[in-house]
């Protein structure tokens, strides 16, 4: 069975992202042209805030914490990048330094894309420049929601649907439940959630009590119509 190429790997990546899925073929042929690859050990960090914003990164395996550091020391973690994630974007697009750091949680592969590079394929495929603002615009509204869960709703139902999301289109046999191995740490959890681990440990038991998940000591085991129905609660 014959592998696929680098160019068809990077094209079936980008065509599942926000920014470059809408393009036609040609136009993503011409993008993926351009990506070369990266790898990065466990623990290396990819860039750090106020780092000039020079590539893009495409993740094709492993998982990156973006995070928000402050000159106290406290972090904030505000999403893990898997495989097909799309990040450092818009330092890209608008020339200023990062606004978060990047970090390796496993031994990762990426595609990463020069802002040079950007730059000249907007220029000769308009409708990269079209996709770009749909795009903003898509981050802008993304933003306004988890403003609004982070401020209204309960733990355990913002974690509710946090797996929903982390679950994907994976679905289980009648009667069983769906594994989830989210292979981060309960602190990195907190941190991705912006609460505490004692609070992500209560919302944890809330979900277990209430059957959406069974817990090891690696692993979750969602029930994804139990986890539905508690994220969709509204009593705040």
């Amino acid at each position: 069975m014959a592998t696929k190429s680098t160019n068809e790997r990077v094209v079936e990546l980008l065509a599942g992202t926000e920014l470059f899925g809408t393009l036609a073929a040609d136009d993503l042929a011409a993008c993926a042209a351009s990506f070369r690859e990266a790898q990065f050990a466990k623990g290396e960090m990819l860039f750090a805030r106020g780092d000039p914003g020079t590539h893009l990164y495409l993740v094709s395996e492993g998982q990156v914490r973006l995070a928000i550091a402050t000159s106290g020391g406290r972090e904030l973690s505000f999403d893990i990048a898997g495989a097909g994630a799309l990040f450092g974007e818009i330092a890209v697009m608008d020339g200023w330094p990062r606004s978060a750091e990047a970090t390796a949680l496993t031994r990762t592969i990426a595609y990463i894309l020069e802002r040079s590079d950007f730059q000249r394929l907007r220029a000769a495929h308009p409708a990269i420049s079209d996709a770009a603002v749909s795009f903003l615009c898509r981050r802008l509204r993304d933003v306004s929601d988890k403003l609004e869960t982070v401020a209204l709703y309960p733990m355990e139902v913002r974690l509710a649907r946090f797996l929903l999301t982390a679950l994907g289109n994976r679905e289980a046999p009648p009667g069983r439940r769906v594994p989830l191995e989210l292979q981060f740490s309960q602190g990195e959890l907190a941190l991705l959630l912006g609460a505490s681990r004692p609070k992500i440990n209560a919302a944890l038991g809330v979900l277990e009590s209430a059957g959406a998940i069974g817990r090891t000591s690696d692993r979750l085991f969602c029930d994804r119509a139990k986890l539905a129905q508690i994220a969709q609660r509204d009593d705040a």
